[in-house]
């Protein structure tokens, strides 16, 4: 799979707002009702990604650290499950089970909500702090399959404490790289 970087959407620009099925809950969750007043990650994932697979543990880790500081979390698959049916809606919740997600898992079918954040690979993270602005877009760290540096989260969690330490974030950020997302 060819390499992919992050496009950088603009900081500042506010959170595109969804309402996409979380294949954890089952039910239709929109981005009003995860949002949270201190910070909001999204991240865009899938299931089959080496990049994805790479990270995920670090993901759940961070995930569950800053929750309980009132950060808010949400994974969102745009892949094509017609190409890559691992990608699909069962699939996501199998893997969301296996892997201990406690956020949910949404599923972007239209990939219109991949569009509007300009994602473009997977992994792809975003920071919004509390007015939906966007703070932080980039790589959780430095690893990457094969080049063995530890994963620490380190680039991702500097944003979230500056957002909640209503700190500016770091302007030079790194863009993250992954696979890149399956178009239709």
């Amino acid at each position: 799979m060819a390499l992919t970087e992050s496009t950088m959407l603009a900081l500042g620009t506010k959170a595109p707002d969804f309402n996409l099925p979380d294949t954890v809950s089952g039910n239709m969750i929109s981005l009003d009702e995860i949002k949270s007043d201190l910070a909001t990650v999204i991240i865009f994932s899938c299931n089959h990604c080496p990049y994805v697979i790479h990270v995920n543990e670090e993901i759940v880790r961070l995930a569950n650290e800053y929750q309980e500081t009132g950060v808010a979390f949400a994974i969102i698959s745009s892949n094509n499950v017609e190409k890559y049916p691992q990608d699909g809606p069962e699939e996501m919740t199998a893997f969301a089970k296996e892997s201990g997600y406690t956020f949910p898992y949404l599923y972007d079918e239209s990939q219109e909500v991949a569009k509007a954040y300009d994602a473009a690979c997977t992994p792809d993270f975003y920071v919004f702090d509390g007015n939906m602005n966007l703070v932080y877009r980039g790589q959780l760290d430095d690893a990457r399959p094969g080049n063995n540096t530890p994963l620490t989260g380190k680039d991702l969690r500097t944003a979230l404490d500056a957002a909640l330490m209503n700190r500016p974030v770091n302007t030079m950020q790194r863009p993250s790289s992954g696979c890149g997302i399956k178009w239709k």
